[in-house]
């Protein structure tokens, strides 16, 4: 790719993340973001007008499913490298993620240099996940042991995460646009997933692993 500039397509909800991003990468010569979507209905329809070389997604956008926007582009344009971004703890999402068919992933809080290796490495046609990532897949392999919260489906998992944040059963049903009686459903779910036995139970619990910004 030295003769040619990195297209990127940045998918992240907040304004001042994205342009960080944008500066940061715009400042690296070969590396340029061409476009920008603040949802998943952005991000599909930016998708079908123009090509990109990469999409660097934000998996954990408020209010939209990040995990369905990258198993929906992964169907529709398989040799597009998705690079997953998250502000949460590396575990909570990495496996999921790569499932899904990411290329890589990495937090929000990775140093600047470590991104652009990313996004370079993945649109070169590598993968990319952190040594610290690493070394926690090869200790879950290894012992055959996960957490609780890795049984809860990508839906249950952002129920928990509203609950945590303090959202109430009648806003987090606007938030995800599900009616209060399904949320109610999602989190008996979850709750005897987690082996909870109230709201307090299950916010310990996400604080406790990483599940809450």
């Amino acid at each position: 790719m030295a003769d040619k500039t990195i297209q990127v397509l940045l998918v992240d909800d907040n304004t001042m993340v994205r342009k960080g991003l944008q500066l940061i990468l715009n400042a690296t010569g070969d590396i340029q973001v061409t476009a920008c979507a603040e949802s998943a209905t952005d991000a599909l329809a930016t998708l079908m007008e123009q090509e990109f070389d990469v999409a660097l997604v934000d998996i954990a956008m408020r209010g939209n499913n990040g995990l369905d926007l990258l198993r929906v582009i992964r169907e529709s344009q398989p040799q597009l490298p998705i690079l997953a971004l998250t502000m949460y703890d590396e575990e909570v999402y990495a496996v999921r993620a790569l499932r899904q068919g990411a290329a890589g992933y990495l937090t929000k809080n990775s140093q600047d240099s470590i991104l652009i290796e990313a996004i370079r490495k993945v649109t070169a046609g590598g993968k990319f996940i952190s040594a610290k990532l690493a070394e926690k897949l090869v200790s879950l392999i290894s012992t055959q042991r996960g957490f609780l919260h890795e049984t809860l489906s990508d839906r249950e998992l952002e129920v928990l995460k509203l609950i945590a944040a303090g959202e109430s059963l009648v806003r987090i049903a606007t938030i995800l646009n599900l009616s209060p009686n399904t949320v109610t459903t999602y989190r008996a779910r979850v709750m005897g997933k987690l082996q909870a036995k109230s709201n307090s139970d299950l916010t310990r619990y996400a604080i406790d692993h990483g599940l809450r910004p």
